[in-house]
């Protein structure tokens, strides 16, 4: 009989909600497993097929759980503020709560017809008040800890979203988001100290089960690096620090760059005979991103301060000062000293400027190349460090520095402070407001959540101020501290900040009186599993990763790690290969799939399509091969037969599936798994038919994959127990797992000629005689001389003739 999912699909997926099978109980005497997925940010164009691959993974894991006997939380929610929502808003001339509410309404209808077993009791929304009330919360400890403070800094500034962008978001000069210019300004920003912990976020990577990769991600964007500072005298009298991982190489220091914000400038102003170009140079510098600024293969430019030079420490020797855009004045102290005869950028930098070349390091031509691999080798030309060693050196000048007052060694992070503040109206408020008398004084917890107000407009004002910027009744107020007037802080959050935390809500997320109980977050936390994109293994793990430490420092948490495991999906691709967008016509919509196809058959194909975690491409043929694996199984029950329990010549493919499709699933091996139950279903076929005890196991195996049908296999043929879903994981026999015989090949000359049926344990000789009594081997033997005969232990013999 034909498999109807439309009907049996939406049936089952009432029923586990009515009766709540999937929800997870706060007081439970069973062990936890929190599994977890990055909530999604509810656009209007809903989910594409690409979306559901990491719920469906993680769902199989937690159905697993589930039947391993565990308590399992695998909970959903909304990052609901942000820039799309808002951009729609503006253009469409829409509040973006209503934008986000039916958004929400969308992927909520969407995600459900998958069957993802998610608890929807925990559902959670960043732009509901009773949550973003304990990011408010969060950010007022931050703040009365000394980890929130306000700076006047140089930001990357788009020139049509109108806000504030983290380096991140800036992409090849242009925002990410509308592509437009990102240009260089100076403002007033809220951050957050995350450098205070970078050393516990590296160190603290040896806690946690994350791929290499990842790990990698997150120390190369911290960037730690050891070395020391390094004081220069300007002729001016000031002094010019400068960090540096190679002290040793100080003595071939013939020039310094300082970056072009540098505050030293306008401090020299009157006496470089060059402002105006030094002027213009710093102008072209602002409209550049970061990362056009760094760029490697970049043409190097300058301009040289004219008027005012700097005095080498070591040897005191006058040398050149420049200011170059590729010199941050965000990173170490925004000064660096330039060493060409052993850095590639600085000598194309000293031949384009015609700058001496002096080797320190022991080398080769150094007009003609730089020496970037100088780790190694004998110190010359260097005073009191000739003859030495890289390291000795760097030992000897340290000291060296340290004891005249001229440096100290130093370890220097990458990681900059989390720019927090955003221009913008869809964002949390930040529960600050500003004193003339009090300063910038926090908000009474009492008084939270303090609410996003309705505007008028959700544009950005002219001078990039936020659109609250306007609201004069709700930005006047009175000062918490003294009583007096104050405004409130106009600037909101971004869309890190609700979901730099957002696990730990779901634990509890009904609680009125804290963000969750203790109980609670000592029972669920840490997170057991957690699963998301690529793209986001450096940046929100970081914050996220940052915001659990504070909180444990301050005895919220019980865990300095919120993740104990992350893996990494990779993209489904569009049939032509290419990232699915709606500008490429590729995108294939997930409700059309179900509805042809149904859930089931839609699970299962993103779970077959590939490895896991790299991109695979869409393929309609492939998901019609999954809907008739379906159909096969759905069949089954019209092969059943009087026999009882797992048949003797199904017990070694029964014991090899269980064992396979459990290990693959905890692997990520899910195309793999589903290919077990293939096979085994080849197996079933083979056989003929099938006995109840045979069809419960293969029921409850595939259930995490495809729980519809499992389910309504369950009831018809009424097994025990209430649901599939609530059975027990099988288990299997280690010693049943092992075929009683293999097949090997056997050659001649190299040549395959025969498949032989053998024993498992069948020893050489008697392998190389069941292939030689072979018909086709003996007649490829008549008449030659054998030679030599090689036998490969269960996969092949060879027989080599002249």
């Amino acid at each position: 009989m034909k498999y109807d999912h439309k009907s049996i699909e939406k049936k089952w997926q009432d029923k586990w909600e009515e009766a709540g099978v999937f929800h997870a109980s706060n007081a439970n005497s069973k062990p936890k497993y929190y599994a977890l997925i990055e909530f999604p940010y509810p656009s209007g164009q809903g989910l594409h097929v690409g979306h559901p691959r990491s719920y469906t993974a993680i769902d199989i894991v937690a159905r697993k759980r589930r039947l391993q006997g565990y308590n399992v939380l695998y909970p959903i929610g909304w990052d609901a503020f942000g820039l799309p929502t808002e951009n729609f808003a503006i253009k469409n001339h829409v509040h973006p709560a209503e934008v986000t509410k039916k958004n929400i309404a969308r992927f909520k209808q969407q995600l459900q017809s998958l069957g993802i077993s998610f608890d929807w009791s925990r559902e959670i929304n960043t732009t509901d008040p009773d949550y973003y009330k304990w990011t408010q919360w969060i950010f007022l400890q931050l703040f009365k800890h000394g980890l929130a403070y306000k700076k006047e800094m140089a930001v990357n500034w788009c020139t049509s979203c109108k806000c504030v962008l983290a380096n991140e978001e800036v992409v090849n000069g242009v925002c990410e988001r509308c592509g437009s210019e990102v240009v260089r300004k100076v403002k007033s920003q809220w951050m957050l100290k995350i450098t205070e912990y970078a050393q516990r976020l590296i160190d603290d990577l040896d806690l946690v089960d994350y791929p290499d990769r990842v790990k990698a991600q997150q120390k190369n964007w911290i960037g730690r690096s050891t070395g020391a500072e390094v004081d220069f005298t300007a002729t001016t009298g000031d002094k010019l620090t400068v960090y540096t991982t190679r002290p040793d190489t100080l003595y071939g220091a013939t020039y310094m760059v300082v970056s072009p914000e540098h505050p030293m400038i306008e401090k020299w102003a009157d006496k470089l005979k060059n402002i105006d170009e030094v002027r213009a140079y710093q102008a072209e510098a602002a409209r550049k991103s970061d990362f056009e600024r760094t760029e490697v293969a970049k043409d190097k430019t300058g301009v040289r301060l004219d008027g005012v030079a700097a005095v080498n420490p070591v040897n005191g020797k006058e040398i050149p000062i420049f200011i170059s855009d590729y010199v941050l004045v965000s990173y170490g102290t925004g000064a660096i000293m330039a060493v060409p005869a052993h850095d590639t950028r600085d000598w194309e930098f000293a031949k384009k400027f015609d700058l001496p070349i002096i080797e320190v390091v022991k080398g080769g031509d150094v007009e003609k190349e730089a020496f970037t691999d100088c780790a190694t080798g004998i110190m010359v030309n260097s005073g009191i460090l000739d003859g030495l060693t890289v390291e000795e050196a760097k030992k000897k000048i340290t000291e060296y520095l340290s004891e005249k007052g001229l440096g100290h060694p130093k370890v220097n992070f990458k990681l900059r402070d989390w720019v927090f503040s955003r221009q913008r109206y869809w964002g949390e408020p930040i529960p600050i407001v500003y004193c003339e008398k009090c300063g910038y004084v926090p908000l009474p917890e009492s008084e939270l959540p303090l609410r996003l107000p309705d505007v008028k407009s959700y544009e950005p004002t002219d001078n990039g101020e936020s659109p609250l910027a306007h609201m004069t009744d709700w930005v006047m107020t009175t000062c918490p501290h003294c009583g007096g007037k104050a405004k409130r802080e106009t600037d909101t959050m971004p869309q890190w900040a609700g979901s730099s935390w957002y696990f730990l809500r779901y634990i509890d997320p009904h609680n009125n009186e804290a963000l969750a109980s203790e109980e609670a977050l000592k029972y669920w936390t840490p997170v057991d599993w957690y699963n998301g994109g690529m793209e986001h293994t450096t940046l929100h793990l970081l914050y996220s990763r940052f915001w659990h430490k504070f909180l444990y420092d301050i005895k919220v948490v019980p865990t300095p790690e919120p993740y104990a495991k992350r893996t990494s999906h990779g993209m489904i691709l569009g049939e032509n290969g290419e990232k699915m967008s709606k500008s490429r016509g590729n995108v294939v919509n997930p409700d059309e799939i179900v509805n042809e196809y149904g859930a089931d058959t839609m699970r299962l194909y993103e779970m077959f399509i590939g490895d896991f975690e790299k991109a695979a491409p869409w393929s309609s043929a492939g998901i019609k091969g999954c809907r008739r694996f379906i159909e096969r199984y759905w069949n089954l029950q019209n092969v059943l037969c009087e026999d009882k329990g797992v048949r003797k010549s199904l017990e070694i493919s029964f014991n090899k599936a269980i064992k396979k499709v459990g290990e693959d699933i905890e692997a990520l091996k899910f195309n793999t798994a589903i290919a077990t139950l293939m096979a085994l279903m080849n197996d079933i076929a083979d056989a003929g038919t099938i006995t109840k005890d045979e069809l419960k196991i293969f029921t409850v195996l595939l259930n995490p994959f495809a729980p519809h049908v499992t389910e309504e296999m369950w009831a018809l043929m009424k097994f025990d127990g209430a649901m599939a879903c609530q059975q027990a994981w099988p288990e299997y026999n280690e010693a049943k797992c092992t075929e009683d015989t293999i097949e090997i090949v056997v050659q001649v000359n190299g040549k395959v000629r025969a498949r032989l049926s053998v024993a498992a344990d069948i020893a050489k000789d008697a392998a190389i005689a069941a292939a030689k009594a072979d018909e086709k081997i003996a007649a490829e033997l008549s008449g030659k001389t054998v030679v030599k005969e090689v036998y490969v232990p269960g996969k092949l013999v060879n027989i080599v003739v002249k």
